[in-house]
This record gives structure tokens, C-alpha cells and sequence, in this order.
């Protein structure tokens, strides 16, 4: 039998490269894609660098706001902020942690990446309601119930607790009920729940009781203030008592719905 002739071996070696038009576009395309893969290693392979290798996104400064208490150093010190290393290798989530658990004072802070040099420190302190005496010191506490810090000195506006319930007569059911720390707590429910102005004037905040908590304000008035529920409802109808009458020594506002008010 014949073989194939010439022609015919032409013809099936055409077939099978087969046309130049079909053969360029894939190489193209092959080639596009290596190029593009290449351009991707190379611009991680620089932006790596240029934010973990090089001088240029380095700590060099690390800036506080928002203290007033604490000063900027005390803060900068407590967050240990690592200056000179790659700015974005800062876990800012720490620093966050360092300071919470080294500065008490601190209820809360933003640590923020200030390009191309700097980390920013956003500090908000805890504002005391109440004082507690203890060993001739002073122990602040937040609106939270939180002890943050001890001073020696009473801080100016800020009233002082006095918790005088007795272990003997009524108020002794009261102090076996609920305890020390719960009337402490009821003592800065009530101071947390206080109208601005009428807080300024507070000088202490004593405890008979768990329902009978009594304000001392300047000039040696008083405000019955019952037990720490509906904080709201009497501090409106304290303040709206207060501007019936001005010359009052003796608010009581235990029951909000039916306030008193006496002496002159």
C-alpha cells in the first residue's frame, strides 16, 4: 500500500501546529501573566522593605493628649512604646494593655499610627464621684464603682463617704443584708447619679442604710435621698425642688413623685 504523499504529509503537519493566528494570542497571554505575576513579588517584595527594612516608617515620636492628672511623660513611660522600630510592627492592642494595667487613672485610651513617624496617645481619664478614707489617705472612685487611685490629698469638689450604719438598732439588719461594699456601691450609684451642679456642692455622702443615704451640701444643707434606685427621676425632681425654693435647708427627695422641701 502507498504511503502518504507529499501533500498529504503538508497538509496533516499544518493541522496539527496549527495556524499562527491561534498560536500568538496564547503566548501573549502567558507572557502577560508572568510579567504581572513578577511586577506582584517585586511590589510586596519593596512595600515589605520600605515599612519593616528601611529608615523611612520608623518610630521617632510618640504624642499625648488628653491627660489632666497624669502628665504626658507618666503616660509615655507606662506605654513603652518601642521607639526607632518599624512603625507597623507596633501592636498598638499592648501599648493599650500597658497602660490599663500600669496607670489605673486611664478608663480609656486610642493608640494611633501618626505617619510617617509618630504613634498618638489619646488618653481619657477616670473622673471620681466619691472618696473613701482609708489609713489617713484618700481612695478615688469612678462613676463605675471603680477604685482607681489612692491620694493624700482630697481632690477639690468631690464628696467624701460616710458610712455610719450601725451594727446595733435598725440599721444593723440593713448592714447584715446587704454588707459594707454593697452600701459603699449604693454610695456611688447615688454620687454618679448626681446633677452637675448639685455634685459640685456635695460635701459628703453618708450611709446609714441601704435606703437611707443623705447628701451634706455647703452651707449645711441636706438632701434625703433614700435608697440609689430611680437616680434619674430624683435628681430632676432635686434640681426642679431647689429652684422652688432656693432658701431651703432640707430636700428630701426619697420619694420623687412627692419631694419635700423645709427650713430657711
Amino acid at each position: 500500500m502507498a504511503g502518504p504523499t507529499t501533500a498529504e504529509r503538508g497538509e496533516r503537519q499544518q493541522e496539527s501546529s496549527g495556524p499562527p493566528s491561534a498560536r500568538g494570542p496564547g503566548r501573549a497571554r502567558l507572557r502577560a501573566v508572568v510579567v504581572l505575576a513578577v511586577a506582584v513579588v517585586l511590589l510586596a517584595a519593596g512595600t515589605g522593605w520600605v515599612l519593616y527594612g528601611s529608615g523611612w516608617l520608623r518610630v521617632e515620636h510618640v504624642s499625648v493628649s488628653g491627660t489632666r492628672v497624669l502628665t504626658p511623660a507618666d503616660v509615655r513611660e507606662a506605654a513603652s512604646v518601642p521607639v526607632g522600630a518599624p512603625l507597623v510592627s507596633v501592636d498598638t492592642g499592648a501599648v493599650e494593655a500597658r497602660l490599663r494595667r500600669r496607670l489605673p487613672r486611664v478608663d480609656t485610651v486610642d493608640v494611633v499610627r501618626s505617619w510617617p513617624h509618630g504613634i498618638a496617645l489619646e488618653v481619657t481619664e477616670r473622673t471620681p464621684v466619691l472618696l473613701i478614707r482609708e489609713a489617713g489617705n484618700f481612695v478615688e472612685v469612678d462613676g463605675e464603682g471603680v477604685r482607681f487611685a489612692t491620694v493624700s490629698r482630697a481632690p477639690k469638689a468631690v464628696p467624701a463617704l460616710e458610712l455610719t450604719a450601725s451594727r446595733t438598732g435598725p440599721a444593723a439588719a440593713s448592714l447584715r443584708r446587704f454588707g459594707t461594699d454593697r452600701l459603699r456601691r449604693e454610695a456611688v450609684r447615688v454620687a454618679g447619679d448626681l446633677p452637675s451642679a448639685v455634685a459640685r456642692d456635695t460635701r459628703g455622702v453618708r450611709v446609714r442604710s441601704y435606703d437611707d443615704i443623705t447628701l451634706e451640701l455647703g452651707g449645711g444643707r441636706t438632701v434625703a435621698w433614700g435608697s440609689g434606685g430611680s437616680g434619674g427621676a430624683k435628681a430632676r425632681a432635686l434640681t426642679a425642688l431647689m429652684k422652688a425654693v432656693p432658701g431651703a435647708r432640707h430636700f428630701d427627695v426619697s420619694v420623687p413623685t412627692a419631694p419635700a422641701a423645709s427650713g430657711s
